[in-house]
């Protein structure tokens, strides 16, 4: 039987607490979303004549529309190469032990340890010779570069703790062993694939530097740089500002909550492996 204690109602008030903590920024950045723009108030004081028309501002004055699709092309692409890629290699690498694997798969992790700073300038050079510079396939070709030794350690983990005899029913009935990972073990990734899809959204969405970098000097913008850009010339308008950051936000939030048990139970399938 379950016992109400003093130590679960303390759990609770420290639970309450955390998510008031969260919850803050949240709270102030749609609060001022929804001022007037002459109101100086502290932020925290709620708005009691909201407005709407920030967002209608922000959306046309700022080039929303463009870059919010232009981010949700390099994200959807990049994303979608990088669980391909990651899944594939990380297969291999969690079934096949042998030295040759191990040292495969340590190399691979330590291209998560070099900057990707230190990759800035010889990139965009590289970029500027084969053409693609101002273009999003240079921001595709990026985060795919540094984003998938991350990725494959993820499905290392949590291949090495499935089970194998799924696989090895595929292969008594003839199945390949590309037709085994297409449809056997890529399947049952589906918990950690959740997980790799929303890092790697949320780190290519929210991505500033490298866009910022690459798209320089041409109409092609993402969302962070649009808002960058929006901020220099608006300045004075903060809550159109802060309209322009809650639209941003949105896409990956809806994606997040829809997949939000897969990320769930892909981090304890990974932290098992």
């Amino acid at each position: 039987m379950f016992r109400y204690t003093r130590i679960t109602f303390a759990r609770e008030i420290l639970m309450f607490v955390v998510a008031i903590v969260f919850v803050i920024p949240i709270y102030v950045l749609v609060n001022l979303s929804l001022r007037e723009g002459g109101d100086v108030t502290s932020p925290l004081v709620p708005v009691f004549s909201p407005t709407f028309d920030n967002y209608a501002d922000a959306w046309s004055q700022a080039g929303l529309a463009t870059a919010l699709l232009n981010s949700a092309i390099v994200t959807v692409v990049s994303v979608t190469i990088i669980v391909v890629i990651s899944s594939m290699a990380a297969y291999p690498l969690a079934r096949i032990m042998s030295g040759l694997s191990t040292t495969v798969f340590w190399l691979i992790l330590a291209g998560m340890l070099i900057p990707f700073q230190v990759a800035l300038i010889p990139l965009y050079q590289t970029m500027r010779d084969v053409g693609l510079l101002g273009s999003l396939w240079a921001l595709i070709i990026f985060y795919c570069g540094s984003q998938v030794p991350f990725s494959v350690f993820l499905y290392t983990g949590f291949l090495r703790a499935l089970p194998r005899e799924y696989e090895e029913a595929a292969a008594i009935d003839g199945a390949g062993t590309l037709r085994t990972f297409r449809s056997v073990v890529f399947p049952l990734l589906r918990p950690i694939t959740g997980t790799v899809v929303i890092l790697n959204a949320i780190t290519v969405w929210n991505d500033f530097l490298v866009p910022l970098l690459y798209l320089s000097g041409t109409p092609q913008q993402t969302v962070t740089v649009a808002l960058y850009a929006f901020v220099g010339q608006f300045v004075s308008n903060w809550p159109v500002v802060f309209a322009g950051l809650v639209i941003s936000i949105v896409p990956v939030l809806v994606v997040y909550f829809l997949m939000q048990k897969q990320i769930i139970r892909g981090f304890a399938g990974g932290l098992k492996g």
